[in-house]
């Protein structure tokens, strides 16, 4: 017996409230900043707080890089912005809502 979904009540095989949440969604933004001793981090703001963990931990195990997400940020340890956009879109994101700073 399959799961179902409890948003939709449709099997998850067939369920789309994952692909909807991702359409719709707001902008989502990406850019570097200095942190203390000088060091970059890109900071990737806009993920649904509910996808954000998730999010967080496939773009550090993709990228090959620490780092954490809080107060409805990820943030990465290193100069990503290159390789996030592309990561981004593996994961479902539309490139049409990622915007690069």
């Amino acid at each position: 017996m399959s799961e179902i979904c409890s948003k939709c009540g449709l099997p998850k095989e067939i369920c789309a409230c994952q692909a909807i949440g991702k359409e719709t969604a707001q902008p989502i933004h990406v850019y570097t900043m200095k942190t203390r001793f000088k060091k970059l981090v890109t900071v990737i703001q806009g993920i649904a707080a509910n996808e954000i963990e998730r999010a967080a931990k496939e773009l550090k195990h993709k990228l090959a890089c620490g780092g954490s997400s809080k107060e409805g940020r990820i943030t990465l340890q290193g100069d990503h912005r290159s390789k996030v956009k592309e990561a981004l879109v593996k994961l479902g994101y539309p490139e049409e809502i990622i915007k690069m700073r």
